[in-house]
């Protein structure tokens, strides 16, 4: 970057950034960054970005553009300031880092140009006075903006410590947090499912809505203990492997049963199809098979796409 602005330079065209509020009270509103100089930001009324919330100190950080690189700087914040999932003093950013600070979740993006400072502001007092998050959440979004294993990176980051419910329009998930730890986890209730399991099914999903919701005082039928990292590691694996066997795999809530006829007897099944076969005739549907399975889902998946094949099973 070469000029006095902070801009995004693409095969000669230049792009002027902005700072967008992809989660939070000021989700949806936009700020641009200046020519030059800074934008300090916090919880005072005096200051250039102006933040009304608990979690934000007064003078919390400020952003700065110095020969056309931007850099954020945290102001000694009591609850710090986050870029990419890692706390930072200063830190240069670039197109699409993602800042959390409070409980705002703030992308780093290319913009026409067009909006004023002033109109960004109103823009964004308009989007605080109009929010309407669910009852009792700390913070809202959507996970098209921002990717669960990005946003679980974020509240590891931050130590956040609550209920992460993940809304799509056929299922809902939660995530157990305590001090950006994952505890548990749940889809739709069932809390007969592995929690591990029931994390990387909801780690894959990228259409709905989440909400941090406060800490709920219960026990768990078991724990996770793996760290988040390891989880998200883990939860990439097996999304690829899932992925590896594409459209021959069938969606999770489709019907699945034993043909009859089968097309080759029993006997020429290896252990771990039978297995398979036996949970087919006791639940009517993927997803509830795999449940019950007592196996990572790459590994029942894999076993139920060579059944269909070879005529075991049938789908639909």
């Amino acid at each position: 970057m070469g000029s006095e602005r902070g801009e995004l330079v693409i095969e000669g065209l230049t792009l002027p950034l902005a700072l967008r509020f992809i989660s939070g009270k000021y989700q949806g509103g936009e700020f641009p960054l200046p020519d030059g100089g800074e934008i300090v930001i916090g919880r005072s009324s005096e200051l250039d970005m102006v933040l009304v919330e608990d979690m934000v100190s007064r003078r919390h950080a400020k952003i700065s553009v110095e020969g056309g690189d931007i850099y954020l700087e945290d102001l000694g914040s009591t609850n710090g300031s986050f870029v990419n999932g890692e706390k930072i003093s200063r830190t240069k950013l670039n197109e699409g880092d993602r800042i959390l600070i409070g409980t705002s979740i703030i992308k780093v993006v290319a913009s026409d140009g067009s909006a004023s400072v002033q109109d960004a502001k109103a823009k964004m007092d308009a989007a605080y006075a109009s929010a309407r998050p669910s009852p009792g959440s700390t913070m809202t979004g959507s996970i098209a903006e921002v990717a669960l294993p990005d946003l679980l990176q974020l509240f590891s980051a931050s130590k956040k410590t609550g209920v992460l419910q993940i809304t799509t329009e056929t299922d809902v998930g939660s995530i157990y947090l305590e001090e950006g730890l994952v505890q548990f986890a749940v889809v739709n209730g069932d809390e007969s499912v592995p929690p591990e399991k029931a994390f990387y099914r909801v780690l894959v999903w990228d259409k709905g809505t989440f909400d941090l919701l406060p800490k709920v005082e219960r026990s768990f039928p078991t724990e996770i203990q793996s760290s988040v990292e390891g989880l998200l590691m883990e939860g990439m694996r097996q999304l690829d492997e899932i992925r590896r066997l594409g459209d021959a795999l069938p969606p999770l809530q489709s019907l699945i049963s034993v043909a009859s006829p089968m097309a080759k007897p029993l006997r020429d099944a290896a252990p771990e199809e039978l297995d398979v076969i036996q949970l087919a005739l006791d639940h009517d549907t993927l997803v509830d098979l795999m449940n019950h399975a007592g196996k990572p889902d790459p590994e029942v998946a894999e076993v139920v796409v060579g059944l269909l094949e070879k005529g075991y099973l049938i789908s639909g």
